[in-house]
Order: C-alpha cells, then structure tokens, then sequence
C-alpha cells in the first residue's frame, strides 16, 4: 500500500475518498498525527501530516520515527514524501518539482535509527542510495501521465532548521554539491530503508535559497506561502496519477 507524508502546504489529501482516521501509539511515541486511510480512484492509500494537522511541529521536532513506524503498522509499503525546498541550483526555482536521487545530512541530535538499546545488536544497512530507484521511476511516469513536469535527479541537502540558511552555508552546501536544500528529509528516508519500506520524495521548490535569485538579499517569506498552493496541487496530481496507475 502506498502512504503520503505531507509537507508544508500539505495537510491532507483532498480527493481521498472513504475516509477514516486511526490514532496510532507507537513504541517510540506518538505520530505527528493521525494517520488518515481512504481510498483514490478505488485504490487504498494512507496519509499523515508530517508537521501536524495544523503545522505546529517544526522540522527538529519531529518525531520521525514514530510516523515511519505507524505507516508500515498500518500496512504501507511505500512511501511518498511531499517536501518544500529552496532551490540551490539556478534552474531550480519557485514552482519546481524535482524527484531527488541523493541526499545529504546536515541534520544533528535528531533521533536517527531503530538499532539502539543495550538488548539491539549493532546493525548497518546500505544507504548509497537513499531513495528507492523503482519508485522514483514510477513517480516520473505518473507525472508524464499527468502532464506535469518534473526534474529527474537532484542532490537534497537536510539542515536543521527551524531557522533558514545563511547565505555563506548555502555556499557550503552548493561546494559539496547539493542542488537543494530542506528540513526534513533525514532520519525520514534512513529511517524507511530501516524497516525494509521503499521511500522517494517529491521536492517542492517555493524559494531560491539564501544568496540566490530573488532571495539575493532575503527570503521573502510571503511569498513562499503565495507559492505553495498551486504548486502543491500539481505534486498532489501526481501522486493522484501515480496511485491510478500503480
């Protein structure tokens, strides 16, 4: 079954229908909220609001292991990560959709695997590449079939938060090669690849990042909200496509 964690901008799924919502207790705590079940086009999908249902939960708050964990209890198998970015590349700007392929963490103090105790034996897993080539590529069909279009291929840079970037670190970030930058795509995607669960995200670009494009001298956060309505709608669209044809 396919899941959706929503972003900023993406509290819920519009067109689910049959809709029922379940309270889930986790043995890491509680999810960001409940996890929505319904049905698009006949086809059973599950959604939870990442930030909370009234996006009160900032990005180093989350309690990501909990939300991947009431997912896969509640019968996912993939997941799809709705997640708004300020683009670091020059061709990503505001209304851009782009499926990453990389990612790296800048994250810190954040709770980050499901192998710790002094009873869990140490345990690695392989996170060359962190998302799911199969889904990606499915992704990338639904949004041809829906006549969206989406980049393919991006290296995602996972920052703290809450606070945005100065323009020295997104200089960094684009030295080590990164093309965008957001605040919560670690632990969600090693957390996925953990409990065995194939994990892609489309990334929503609202804003140029510090120091580029019209954020050149600041980040206009009026706008990034004048944004997210339309171009959330056309990453709700494919997944809407992507559930159709799975």
């Amino acid at each position: 079954m396919l899941a959706v964690i929503g972003g900023s901008g993406l509290t819920e799924l519009s067109s689910l229908g049959e809709v029922r919502r379940t309270a889930v207790r986790t043995p890491y705590g509680e999810p960001s909220g409940a996890v929505t079940h319904g049905t698009i086009r006949g086809r059973a999908v599950m959604f939870l609001a990442r930030h909370g249902d009234g996006h009160t939960i900032p990005p180093h708050e989350i309690n990501y292991r909990a939300n991947l964990w009431a997912l896969k209890e509640g019968g996912a198998t993939r997941i799809v990560s709705v997640a708004s970015v300020g683009g670091v590349r020059a061709d990503l700007g505001p209304g851009v959709l782009v499926v990453p392929h990389q990612i790296i963490d800048y994250t810190w103090g954040r709770p980050s695997t499901y192998f710790e105790g002094g009873n869990v034996p140490v345990t690695h897993i392989d996170f060359t590449y962190p998302y799911t080539g199969e889904l990606r590529q499915r992704i990338l069909e639904a949004a041809r079939a829906a006549g969206e279009t989406v980049l393919d291929g991006g290296v995602y840079a996972a920052t703290q938060g809450p606070r945005l970037e100065s323009a020295a670190e997104i200089d960094r970030l684009e030295r080590d090669g990164a093309d965008m930058v957001g605040m919560t795509g670690m632990p969600e995607a090693a957390l996925a690849r953990e409990l065995g669960l194939e994990y892609a995200t489309i990334a929503v670009v609202v804003n140029h990042a510090a120091g580029r494009g019209e954020s050149k001298d600041g980040i206009a956060l009026d706008r990034i909200e004048a944004m997210l309505p339309e171009t959330i709608g056309r990453a709700r669209r494919v997944i809407e496509t992507l559930v159709a044809l799975a």
